[in-house]
């Protein structure tokens, strides 16, 4: 019973996201380059990208980011952190901009110092980021904080934060897409691995169907259409990293 609740509840959630129009998931994650600091914290209170589908007025769409301050010497060699999602029309973005709050601090000699922090890094500091988004993939951008090069101390003995960063950004997942026919037959569609269902989703008005944020590998794709038709699969169906593997036309019989 717990198995065909949990089969439920993925199937509603899927269904909801395949019937959205063509996105793409992205998450942004924050690291750091060492610095000679017992800390350096950053107050991170908004993260937007510039996104080219032309459905804002500006382009800017402010993701959904977890405020608050952020030791950044945690999160090197090799560490990082969540810091923001967002499901983003497919399509190009070209920039990211950090908002910062007024709380930021270096921690020297056991001494919590305030770094000061121009009004311009608060109302945005923009990174450019040039990445084409595609519909069905799960995108990584690793904001590359480089603490020693970001505090500059001033001749009077204060701190201020001046950010150096790099953005990185990498596709993290495939997807699967298709079309299914006759259009009625309405299809769940699930990518498998061994007993796994790795990825759910249902064809739309048209017959199509995308599995989004699927992982690189080998998967049996299943079509369970309503009652009367027959189910199908298809085998060995091969997903990369970054690509859309496209199934074509695929016809369920009665």
């Amino acid at each position: 019973m717990e198995k065909i609740l949990g089969f439920i509840v993925l199937s509603v959630l899927w269904l909801a996201c395949s019937n959205d129009d063509k996105t793409a998931h992205l998450h942004v994650r924050l690291t750091d380059a060492p610095g000679d600091y017992e800390e350096v914290n950053i107050d991170i209170q908004s993260v937007e990208v510039h996104n080219s589908d032309g459905n804002s007025s500006d382009g800017w769409k402010t993701l959904d980011v977890e405020k608050g301050v952020y030791n950044i010497l945690e999160l090197s060699n090799g560490l990082d952190t969540l810091l923001a999602t967002a499901e983003l029309p497919a399509g190009r973005i070209s920039q990211i901009r950090l908002k910062l709050g007024s709380n930021n601090s270096v921690k020297i000699g056991g001494v919590i110092r305030p770094l000061s922090t121009p009004s311009a890094q608060q109302a945005g500091l923009k990174l450019n980021l040039h990445a084409d988004l595609t519909e069905g993939i799960t995108y990584t951008v690793t904001l590359d904080f480089d603490a020693a090069r970001s505090i500059v101390e001033r001749g009077n003995g204060t701190f201020s934060l001046k950010p150096v960063i790099r953005a990185l950004e990498e596709a993290t997942s495939g997807a699967i897409k298709g079309t299914i026919t006759p259009v009625e037959a309405m299809p769940a569609v699930f990518a498998i691995t061994g007993t796994d269902t790795v990825a759910t989703a249902y064809t739309d008005e048209m017959g199509k169907f995308i599995l989004r944020g699927v992982p690189s590998g080998s998967y049996t794709v299943s079509f369970n259409p309503k009652e009367g038709l027959a189910p199908k699969q298809s085998e060995n169906v091969t997903v990369t990293i970054g690509s859309v593997t496209d199934l074509g036309t695929i016809t369920i019989q009665q």
